[in-house]
């Protein structure tokens, strides 16, 4: 298995301190033939954000990065591990344990239901006001 997470990327621009870099997302299915007249088949565009400054484990090559220029975004599994558990099974939990606890306090399935939703809303607030500690855990680089 391998411990890279990898996407092919065209630069969309060069800023002080970040290059931000555009890359197709498609599923398996779609690199296919017949993709484009069927359904299953799914591609998002993305924008990645990255820091090769502050990215000392992973430096990005000292190159002379120019808007339009094809390049390798790549990522370690565990930082994918971990963008998957910050975004969704934490805020799975969360929700679980406020509804069943919500639930067997009041017996109240709408109130617990509310609850369990509305108990998403500060972890993602504290989530984005530590968005910059996130940052420095969720790196990517250039190969």
């Amino acid at each position: 298995m391998s411990s890279k997470i990898s996407h092919s990327g065209i630069i969309e621009s060069v800023e002080d301190g970040h290059i931000r870099v555009r890359i197709l997302q498609a599923s398996a299915c779609g690199s296919c033939a017949v993709s484009r007249h069927c359904h299953a088949s799914e591609a998002k565009e993305k924008t990645i954000d990255v820091y090769p400054a502050s990215n000392t484990q992973h430096p990005t090559p000292n190159m002379q990065w120019k808007k339009g220029d094809a390049v390798t975004v790549v990522a370690s599994t565990q930082t994918g591990v971990r963008a998957i558990i910050l975004g969704f099974g934490i805020p799975f939990l969360l929700l679980l344990a406020v509804l069943f606890t919500t639930m067997g306090l009041t017996g109240n399935e709408p109130v617990a239901a509310l609850a369990a939703v509305f108990s998403l809303l500060p972890y993602y607030i504290l989530l984005y006001m530590f968005r910059d500690k996130v940052k420095e855990k969720l790196t990517f680089w250039i190969e």
